[in-house]
């Protein structure tokens, strides 16, 4: 039996949260508890209070790994102090972000890891409620993540009264529609109560008024992987990982011009350059630049290639971590047509609901489009970075101040580049 569409570089001896994907068999609920499944949640129920989880969550300095990056444990202290008979728990598993697909392979390859991530989640907050809204085109792992709700409900893992404690835990299913923007987490709030996928003016935070005005705790796919393992082998374990600023691994998935393309699990810290030539196998051409973060992300220079990957490395560097997603591109592409395609998908993703987002996207691709076919000036690269910058600070959502990344990168590392499409040359021979 196939357990796995996807490519996993990693060695599964080095593995964290990938530890059982493509070697347990995901839709049989007495394997996966074999290979320890549930047995967290079991010593968390009857062991531990919401309180000394929150604090080992807490301790863990695990972050998100959606792409904020924001300390989950502060995330769930702030939803477990709110008073409210009815809280939420959801999880983030619509990954638009282009280039990225390590949740689809942790959603097809361990989903009752992250249920049982959303149990601990659920006791840890004090929601008896909890919705996995899934992108609409991963049919597989929708597939398998309602299979193993139903397998959880059977053997009284989810449902009233888990495993004969006090505590009770529903669990639901949601199916997105195809919206990128549902990726932030108002958004997708929207989209679960049926309106259309359009971020919220915040505040009140999900934490105070989230899912149907209630407290709401969201936590992307990846996050929630790492919870069950936190609570089992300790924070102290977790903290040995990575780095000082950044514990734990981190999934990283790998495309472009590299000999091996998939998903990899690296400890934080890990530098582009061993991304690139030990799991990636090395450069299809000579390196020219990488973006990390997925569109959004920055362009990374070989400055960087030995650059530790980490949150304060990168947020030092004027970079972002993001989801994970790095494109590799050698000498053959051209800047100036990577960054019209960056552009042209965030003009199709906009919802529209801000002025800046919707109006400067599209005037983003339309400077772009001048620059690559030969009709653009100077005046229209400085507009490029004027118009990114002002979009960042009045735009309603991250989708609005995404594209001054890709752009400012650009310009520091391929400036020259750039202002020679305003003489009508592209080096790489792509535009003309």
């Amino acid at each position: 039996m196939t357990f796995l569409k996807g490519h996993i570089l990693t060695d599964p001896r080095e593995r964290v949260v990938l530890e059982h994907c493509g070697i347990v068999d995901p839709e049989n609920i007495y394997e996966v508890m074999q290979h320890g499944g549930y047995e967290t949640v079991r010593k968390v129920l009857l062991q531990r209070t919401p309180e000394e989880v929150v604090d080992e969550v807490k301790a863990s300095g695990l972050r998100g790994r959606g792409g904020a990056g924001f300390p989950t444990g502060l995330k769930w202290e702030f939803a477990a102090k709110e008073q409210s008979e009815i809280k939420y728990m959801v999880c983030n598993g619509d990954e638009g972000e282009p280039g990225t697909f390590k949740d689809r392979l942790l959603m097809e390859g361990d989903p009752h890891r992250i249920i049982e991530g959303m149990i601990i989640g659920g006791y840890a907050i004090g929601a008896r409620y909890g919705y996995v809204y899934i992108r609409g085109e991963y049919a597989e792992a929708i597939r398998r993540f309602k299979k193993a709700v139903a397998q959880a409900e059977e053997h009284h893992l989810l449902g009233d009264r888990i495993l004969n404690s006090d505590f009770s835990f529903h669990l639901t299913i949601h199916e997105g529609a195809g919206s990128y923007v549902c990726g932030e987490e108002t958004a997708l709030l929207e989209s679960l109560e049926g309106r259309r996928g359009q971020p919220r003016v915040r505040p009140p935070f999900p934490a105070q008024a989230g899912l149907w005005g209630m407290p709401t705790n969201v936590n992307n796919v990846e996050t929630l992987a790492n919870i069950p393992l936190i609570l089992l082998k300790g924070s102290s374990w977790f903290t040995s990982i990575g780095t000082e600023s950044s514990s734990g691994t981190k999934l990283f998935t790998l495309s472009g011009h590299v000999r091996n393309r998939g998903t990899v699990e690296m400890p934080m810290g890990t530098t582009l350059r061993q991304l690139i030539e030990e799991d990636g196998g090395g450069m299809v051409g000579r390196f020219k630049a990488a973006q990390l973060g997925g569109s959004a992300g920055a362009l990374l220079g070989e400055d960087m290639l030995d650059v530790p990957i980490d949150y304060a490395s990168m947020l030092g560097k004027g970079a972002v971590l993001g989801s994970g997603a790095l494109l590799v591109m050698n000498d053959t592409t051209c800047v100036v047509d990577m960054l019209k395609c960056f552009l042209k998908f965030f003009v199709h993703e906009s919802c529209g609901k801000c002025a800046p987002c919707r109006v400067g996207t599209k005037q983003l691709y339309e400077l772009a489009c001048r620059l690559s076919d030969g009709r653009g000036t100077e005046r229209d690269v400085d507009l490029m970075l004027t118009t990114a910058e002002g979009m960042k600070a009045t735009s309603l959502c991250a989708l609005g101040a995404s594209p001054v990344l890709p752009i400012s990168s650009i310009l520091k590392y391929f400036k020259e580049e750039v202002m020679e499409h305003t003489r009508g040359i592209c080096r790489a021979g792509v535009c003309y």
